[in-house]
């Protein structure tokens, strides 16, 4: 039996989280601010999740471009609890990540730019 889409994005999330322990959770959403797959913590409200997600990436990008930063390339914000990290995946979505405090942030977006590019894949 052949996989949908999302079950392979979906696998795909977790995989990236298995190679990287200190991602708590991560999501492909929408530039429209729609899930497209999660494997975010239990008790995560996606829709919440999804349309902040694809309202930073939005804003992110139009401060790049005026501020003459040409393409964005991530949206990173530091919380007290950890990080939240954004990255496009082609012009349709947007890859969110949670990361514990204290994450080696190098791997982490070694991780996610390489699950980027599968996913774009995937999302085209």
């Amino acid at each position: 039996m052949t996989k949908s889409r999302v079950e392979l994005m979906t696998e795909r999330l977790r995989s990236m989280q298995v190679a990287s322990p200190d991602i708590e959770g991560s999501a492909v959403v929408s530039v429209d601010g729609l899930i497209m797959a999660s494997a975010l913590p239990v008790g995560s409200e996606e829709d919440r999740v999804s349309a902040m997600s694809a309202a930073m990436l939005s804003l992110g990008e139009r401060i790049a471009g005026e501020l003459g930063r040409s393409t964005l390339e991530q949206v990173y914000i530091r919380g007290v609890g950890g990080y939240v990290l954004l990255t496009a995946i082609g012009e349709e979505a947007v890859l969110t990540v949670l990361a514990r405090e204290g994450a080696k942030l190098g791997l982490i977006f070694l991780e996610m730019r390489r699950a980027a590019e599968d996913l774009a894949k995937l999302v085209g």
